[in-house]
C-alpha cells in the first residue's frame, strides 16, 4: 500500500496582503490538515510581513515565511527558495491570489502518484466579486449552490461545474505534451523530481512560461503529467495583468527546450545550496 505523502504548500506572494490572507485562511480550513505552509515572498513590504505574522500566530499548521529582496519579477527564485525551506516530499505550488476549496489538500493527496505531476485548475473571478470577497471577508468555498449559480450567471465566475463535480483519478494522464492549463498557481510536484531537474529556471527574465518550462523539463526527465481538473480547482482573485514584455522570448526558450530535450534549469535549486533557510 502506498504511503501518504508529506505535503508542503508553497504560496508565492508580492505586496498583496489582503489576497494572501484570504488564501492562507482558506488553507487553515482544509479538511486535511496534515501539511505545512511556506510563504515564498518575492520582495513584499512591511504590510505583508505584518499580515504573515498575524496569520502565523493562529495557524493550525506549521507556517514559514521565506523572503527575498524586491529586484523585479523573480517568482521562479521565490518558488525555489520556498521548495528548499519545505520539509514535505510532495510540493503543491499555490499563488497568493488563488483561494483553495476545503478539499484542495485532500484531492491533491488523492491524485499524487510517484512518477507524475498534477497540473491543477483555476476558476477566474471578476473584479467585482474579488473586491467583495476581500472587503467583506467572503468565504467563497463555503458558498452554497444557489450563490455560486448566481455569481456564474452574472459573469462573476467563469466556471461552475468544476466547483460542483468531482471526477475520480481516471483518464487524467496526458500522453503528449501540451501548453494547455500549465499554471504554477496550482501545480503539484514531487520534491525528488524538482531536485532531479534543478527546480524552476531563474534565468527566465520577466513574466511568462517558467512554469511551462519546468513541466517540459520534468517530462524529458520521465515525469508524466496528470490533469487536476474537477478535483483541485482554486478561485483566482482578479488582478491586473503583469507586463508581458518578455513573454515571446521566454516562449521561444521553452519551444527550443521541447525539441532539444533539456532537463536541467540553467540556474535553479542547486545554485542556492548553502543559503540560510
Amino acid at each position: 500500500m502506498q504511503q501518504a505523502p508529506t505535503i508542503s504548500v508553497v504560496i508565492t506572494t508580492y505586496n498583496r496582503p489582503d489576497a494572501l490572507t484570504a488564501v492562507v485562511e482558506a488553507c487553515f480550513l482544509q479538511d486535511d490538515k496534515n501539511f505545512e505552509i511556506i510563504i515564498a515572498d518575492d520582495g513584499s513590504g512591511a504590510n505583508t510581513r505584518d499580515a504573515i505574522d498575524r496569520l502565523r500566530a493562529r495557524s493550525p499548521v506549521p507556517l514559514k515565511h521565506v523572503w527575498q529582496p524586491d529586484d523585479g519579477f523573480r517568482a521562479a527564485m521565490a518558488r525555489n527558495r520556498g521548495t528548499l525551506a519545505a520539509t514535505g516530499d510532495y510540493i503543491i505550488f499555490l499563488d497568493g491570489d488563488c483561494i483553495p476549496q476545503r478539499d484542495f489538500i485532500a484531492r491533491h493527496r488523492a491524485l499524487a502518484r510517484p512518477g507524475f505531476l498534477v497540473s491543477g485548475s483555476r476558476i477566474l473571478l471578476s473584479p467585482a466579486l474579488t473586491e467583495k470577497t476581500l472587503a467583506e471577508h467572503l468565504d467563497l468555498p463555503a458558498l452554497g449552490f444557489f450563490d455560486k449559480l448566481r455569481y456564474r450567471l452574472r459573469g462573476d465566475m467563469n466556471k461552475l461545474l468544476q466547483l460542483l463535480l468531482r471526477w475520480p483519478d481516471l483518464g487524467r494522464v496526458h500522453r503528449k505534451f501540451s501548453w494547455r492549463r500549465i499554471k504554477s498557481c496550482n501545480l503539484a510536484v514531487w520534491r525528488a523530481d524538482l531536485l532531479r531537474v534543478n527546480g524552476f529556471d531563474e534565468s527566465f527574465v520577466g513574466w511568462g512560461h517558467e512554469d511551462s518550462d519546468l513541466v517540459v523539463r520534468l517530462l524529458h526527465a520521465g515525469v508524466r503529467r496528470k490533469d487536476g481538473a474537477f478535483a483541485t480547482e482554486v478561485l483566482h482573485l482578479w488582478h491586473r495583468e503583469a507586463k508581458r514584455d518578455d513573454e515571446t522570448s521566454n516562449r521561444k526558450v521553452v519551444e527550443r527546450r521541447v525539441l532539444d530535450k533539456t532537463t536541467q534549469a540553467t540556474r535553479g535549486l542547486r545554485e542556492h545550496q548553502g543559503e540560510a533557510a
